[in-house]
């Protein structure tokens, strides 16, 4: 046997509520609804753009790093300061490819400047015009069967090798005067980790 507990009277003081219409009740119920249907919606909305976003974010650092050769464009400025490879304006032509492995990490840059450039380019690396040596090619073979580049066609070549205590980079350098307005300037700089 169940035994009844007894209701509490209402308070005189208290105005009675008048019975909720079937409107009123729906539109309560519509409005529970919308408010839930936004707390798990937002965070859901979310999730989903934010997945679409880190997906595509691999997909561009992969085909990045997949390169297997010099690919076309700038290289960024923490690699130029890093590899301490001082890019002037005004610059076209430009080309990079990073190498890193244990031992030896090679940032590869090509370029065309003009006759300013180059010698900002130089000033930038700490040398001179005059460390530039006529027909010295620089860049070793392994390092032009990395890059694709081949130094036999014509044009006036000079080079020079600028070594630095580790762990700041070495870099090799060589110039194609052929235009001597507007240099073509390849740059090999390594660095050990």
């Amino acid at each position: 046997m169940t035994a009844s507990l007894p209701r509490q009277a209402a308070s005189p003081e208290e105005p009675q509520r008048p019975p909720e219409t079937p409107g009123h009740k729906a539109k309560r119920r519509a409005l529970t609804l919308l408010i839930i249907g936004l707390l798990i919606g937002v965070p859901a909305g979310y999730l989903v753009i934010s997945a679409a976003q880190s997906r595509n974010s691999g997909k561009d650092k992969e085909s990045k790093y997949s390169a297997t050769g010099l690919t076309a464009g700038w290289p960024s400025k923490v690699q130029r300061r890093l590899y301490q490879v001082p890019v002037p304006h005004p610059a076209d032509t430009i080309a990079y490819y990073e190498t890193n492995n244990w031992k030896t990490s090679r940032l590869y840059v090509q370029f065309r400047t003009n006759s300013a450039g180059l010698d900002s380019f130089l000033e930038g690396m700490g040398v001179n015009r005059d460390a530039l040596k006529k027909d010295d090619i620089s860049i070793g073979s392994r390092d032009q069967k990395v890059s694709g580049w081949k130094f036999t066609g014509p044009g006036t070549w000079s080079g020079l090798t600028h070594k630095q205590k580790n762990p700041a980079p070495t870099q090799d350098v060589v110039v194609n005067t052929a235009d001597p307005n507007y240099p073509m300037i390849y740059v090999v700089s390594r660095t050990v980790p």
